[in-house]
């Protein structure tokens, strides 16, 4: 669990890489000079104080259906933790796996590692990509999400959320923090470095606060493209990053049927009491039909529903039939109005003529 005590510590400064994992002896002066494929590995010359004086163990159970898959990959298993030295048991009445330290265990964080490689084992992890738990530079996170929404529904929406259509939002967030993540049953498993680590922990639990993992992932690729630039590196990337509004929607109950509390007039009488049902069939006369009277009655209802219905889509299909309004009527008019116009033409011109004649 990381320190709450957040005093200032002298040798803190702003010059050091906290996520860079540093050589394990002190054979080398300048650890800054060497990579993570460079780094010294644990060996037995390292650990002055040599065997350890008690034996540490630590044991996990495993659900039922990961009985067969475990029984098939157990021989991996054992050879990998074998090279560190490691023992090993598989309970398969109990339904257990445990870890425990041997005489010739000289590394102090195997015996952890192996711990947490059961852990990711018991939470459907498959075993090639389990063992990788047990190189240097890599950790395993367990997200425990269950306890964070109440509603079930709710839950297995927002779980799916991390998936994503075809699990691509899962492959994304992969890419951008360079860990492995499994989502199963009630928790989010993942394994690589310290950083992305505490990214993917970011992003589940917001997830679960519904908060959707997409505003993480542009989040997280403008971050990836402003690490490739050295001269933004000392700067506040806040004037890069998106800034997305929360809508938060008023939690105001509001009743489905609204009333209408305008002011009526006062008055000291009750308001008349609302008729049964049986009231109303008195009135009707049904109430006092024999029953099959009552079959025909309903069934002439819903015969006459059925004929209204008829009638409304035979309608409907001859609207489909129904001519477009042609534009023969303008230009009728347009013929009338010239028609009109030669008459009087004509007309003018037989004027003209009598006026001429003698």
């Amino acid at each position: 669990m990381p320190s709450t005590h957040k005093k200032e510590k002298p040798w803190d400064t702003d010059d050091i890489d906290k996520w860079k994992v540093r050589p394990l002896s002190s054979k080398h002066p300048s650890p800054q000079a060497y990579t993570l494929n460079q780094l010294d590995t644990f060996t037995p010359a390292d650990n002055a104080a040599g065997t350890f004086t008690e034996e540490s163990s630590f044991a996990t159970l495993f659900p039922k259906y990961r009985e067969v898959y475990l029984k098939e990959a157990w021989p991996l298993i054992t050879r990998s933790l074998a090279t560190h030295h490691i023992a090993c048991t598989l309970d398969l009445i109990e339904g257990s796996m445990s870890v425990k330290t041997t005489r010739k265990t000289y590394d102090p964080a195997a015996i952890l590692n192996a711990r947490d490689l059961i852990k990711l084992l018991s939470r459907s992890v498959p075993a090639p990509q389990a063992v990788k738990i047990l190189e240097d530079g890599v950790a395993a996170d367990v997200v425990k999400i269950r306890n964070l929404v109440g509603n079930k529904e709710r839950f297995v929406k927002r779980r799916q959320r991390i998936l994503g259509p075809n699990g691509s939002t899962l492959k994304a967030l992969e890419l951008l923090t360079g860990c492995y993540i499994l989502v199963q049953g009630n928790t989010v498993s993942a394994m690589g470095n310290y950083k992305g680590l505490k990214e993917v922990r970011r992003v589940v639990e917001d997830c679960m606060a519904n908060i959707h993992p997409i505003y993480h992932i542009k989040e997280l690729m403008i971050k990836r493209e402003l690490m490739k630039d050295p001269e933004l590196a000392n700067e506040n990337w806040e004037r890069f990053l998106p800034h997305f509004k929360r809508r938060t929607l008023s939690k105001r109950k509001k009743p489905m049927k609204v009333t209408d509390k305008s002011k009526k007039t006062y008055t000291p009488f009750p308001p008349p009491q609302e008729k049964s049902k049986i009231d109303l069939q008195i009135e009707s006369g049904e109430y006092f039909l024999g029953k099959q009277a009552k079959e025909r009655a309903v069934k002439e209802q819903r015969e006459e529903r059925q004929r209204e219905k008829q009638a409304e889509k035979k309608i409907a299909r001859q609207r489909d039939f129904v001519p477009p309004p042609e534009n023969g009527v303008k230009k009728r008019k347009r013929d009338e109005k010239g028609g009109e116009k030669l008459k009087k033409k004509k007309k003018k011109k037989h004027r003209e003529v009598d006026d001429a004649e003698p």
